[in-house]
């Protein structure tokens, strides 16, 4: 008698109708017989879907250049399918789960003929950990395939851990006809199912990356009490030698990546890195906060990556340790059959000779960009050097501070600390970053990203807030929250703070804080350091700029509360009383 797996893949076929149907095994070699597959065989607009790169700087590295107009994850076109549009809220897209499943039947029927089924049996999070998720994704493209052999613990055991259960997590995934007009990314959280069609990119395509770890997951961590997060997992070890473990929250364009892989600049201290993008939180048996990353790999924006900016990164896409790693979308030094970015020039001048993303003859005088702004990379975590021992630990590691980080030139101080876990919720239901030059909006407007969340949450962000306020309930000493912001301005709108491997100094202060070897200054915004607490040993910093770092702008903080009011109007009843009450006593705090 067929297993619920062996019935449901069984379905998807007869449905897609491939001309053959592959179970992955997650081997070494099976990984070199697909990139041989994507070397010879398989095409993407008119490339094959993987080249060789030089092997001799970049070892075990392959190139892979989308289709032009599959390039970045499609929000508009990505749908969370709740049973009612109250249930998905205002921060999803929605539709009619039955209507949803009729529209995308018909873009599947007969989507892979003349392809390959991939089946891909992989499990989030270390297996043998009581937190993690086994999945079955399905797909036709033998790029996804190889990714996330990258990305998760994929094994055939993954099928023995599930045996005769249905307790599995379902993607269904085809590229289609990767035409925009036939492009979907839906997401069934009560059935944990996620059906992409149309788009082989990796946020749309590695289903156990944003649609599983996040939309489908925050969905059963809201039913199973834990807690899953756009977070880096990282360890600060100071000098004596003492470990204390941090998630951090971000939204784009502001150091996520760089924090959880940072080099630091005071003697001493190491950052631990077990995660870039992904936390998933659970009570431990000491009803302490642990975290795992359920990843396995990086996906990483290749753009300003350099050994001036992220060296613990660049060492890790060079390491000879595990194999593959994948290029997408950059561009290619054929000199020297190396991937090429902007932002590399930093390190060296730039090449004489480029082909760009799309593999055409690049003109430096064009104004385009060589590589695609959203180029990325693919690589194993087991290849960073700064890689925590703690990474594979079942139970994970327990949590004592979490971030949350904003891109604000006036409101935000350096670093504050919230006064109790609520007002932490707070603090993070209402963070945005200010828009820049290169985004499409106008330069300055607030994009509210509440916990870098917003396009993740598989659910009522109301809900939501709401749960985060639960967790706290349940702890009597949670861990602190924090808020950091990197981008003080100041009167000629230049950055005060010099960022990267310096804001270790206000990790420091952060440690500090949560082992109670330092007082604070309480403001209306929360706690932030007394000035000479803060370490600014050599840095040009004179003491007009260190006040600039944690000044409280009134007229500023009026304009931003009635924008925090105005946000949170969308939940309406839905939204927690309590954080009306932070937000009326803030209001109260600064005298507005």
């Amino acid at each position: 008698m067929a297993t619920e797996v062996e019935q449901w893949v069984d379905e998807q076929a007869g449905l897609t109708k491939p001309e053959k149907i592959y179970w992955c095994d997650g081997s070494d070699d099976e990984a070199h017989r697909l990139l041989e597959i994507g070397m010879t065989v398989e095409k993407i607009g008119g490339h094959f879907t993987f080249s060789e790169l030089n092997h001799k700087v970049f070892p075990n590295a392959y190139l892979h250049r989308s289709h032009p107009s599959d390039v970045a994850r499609v929000e508009h076109l990505t749908f969370v399918n709740q049973p009612t549009k109250e249930m998905a809220g205002p921060n999803n897209n929605w539709m009619d789960p039955v209507e949803a499943k009729a529209k995308l039947n018909k873009l599947f029927d007969g989507c892979m003929k003349g392809r390959t089924m991939y089946v891909l049996p992989y499990t989030m999070g270390q297996p043998d950990s009581p937190y993690a998720k086994d999945c079955i994704q399905i797909t036709d493209s033998v790029y996804v395939a190889v990714s996330m052999k990258i990305m998760t613990r994929m094994s055939s055991r993954v099928i023995e851990r599930i045996g005769g259960s249905s307790d599995f997590v379902k993607g269904l995934h085809s590229i289609g006809e990767l035409d925009p007009e036939k492009r979907f990314i839906m997401h069934f959280p009560q059935e944990s199912l996620v059906m992409s069609v149309g788009s082989g990119y990796g946020g749309n395509a590695l289903l156990g990356k944003k649609c599983f770890s996040l939309r489908i997951a925050s969905q059963l961590a809201l039913k199973e009490n834990w807690l899953a997060e756009h977070m880096i997992v990282a360890g600060i070890e100071d000098p004596e030698g003492n470990i204390t473990y941090i998630t951090g929250a971000f939204p784009s364009a502001c150091g996520k990546t760089n924090l959880a892989m940072m080099s630091p600049s005071l003697p001493g201290y190491k950052l631990w890195t077990l995660g870039d993008d992904i936390a998933w939180i659970n009570f431990g048996p000491d009803k302490r906060l642990y975290a795992i990353n359920p990843e396995a790999g990086f996906f990483g924006v290749a753009p300003d990556t350099c050994y001036k900016t992220n060296p613990n990164m660049m060492d890790t896409l060079k390491a000879d340790k595990f194999f593959p790693t994948l290029f997408t979308n950059t561009a290619l030094d054929p000199d020297t059959n190396t991937p090429w970015w902007e932002g590399m020039e930093r390190d060296n001048p730039a090449p004489k000779r480029l082909l760009d993303w799309q593999g055409k003859e690049f003109n430096p005088g064009s104004g385009n960009k060589a590589a695609h702004p959203n180029s990325r990379f693919t690589v194993s975590i087991y290849n960073a050097p700064t890689l925590s021992k703690e990474v594979d630990n079942p139970q994970g590691v327990p949590v004592s501070a979490m971030l949350f980080g904003s891109r604000r030139s006036r409101t935000i101080p350096l670093v504050l600390e919230s006064f109790d876990w609520n007002h932490g919720v707070f603090c993070a239901a209402t963070m945005g970053s200010e828009t820049t030059a290169a985004a499409a909006l106008k330069v300055g407007v607030i994009r509210r990203d509440p916990f870098a969340m917003l396009p993740f949450c598989g659910y009522n962000m109301a809900d939501y807030f709401a749960h985060w306020l639960n967790i706290g309930s349940q702890m009597s000493n949670p861990p602190k929250i924090f808020m950091v912001n990197w981008f003080r301005v100041d009167e000629q709108g230049r950055f005060i703070w010099p960022g990267f491997r310096e804001n270790i100094r206000v990790m420091k202060w952060i440690i500090d804080r949560v082992h109670g070897r330092v007082k604070a200054k309480e403001t209306p915004l929360g706690f932030v350091p007394y000035l000479e607490d803060m370490d600014f040993s050599g840095l040009s910093l004179n003491q007009a700029e260190k006040e600039r770092l944690f000044k409280i702008d009134p007229s500023a903080w009026a304009k931003e509360i009635e924008e925090i009011k105005s946000f949170f109007s969308q939940f309406g009843d839905r939204l927690p009383q309590e954080l009306c009450n932070q937000c009326e006593a803030l209001t109260k705090r600064l005298g507005i």
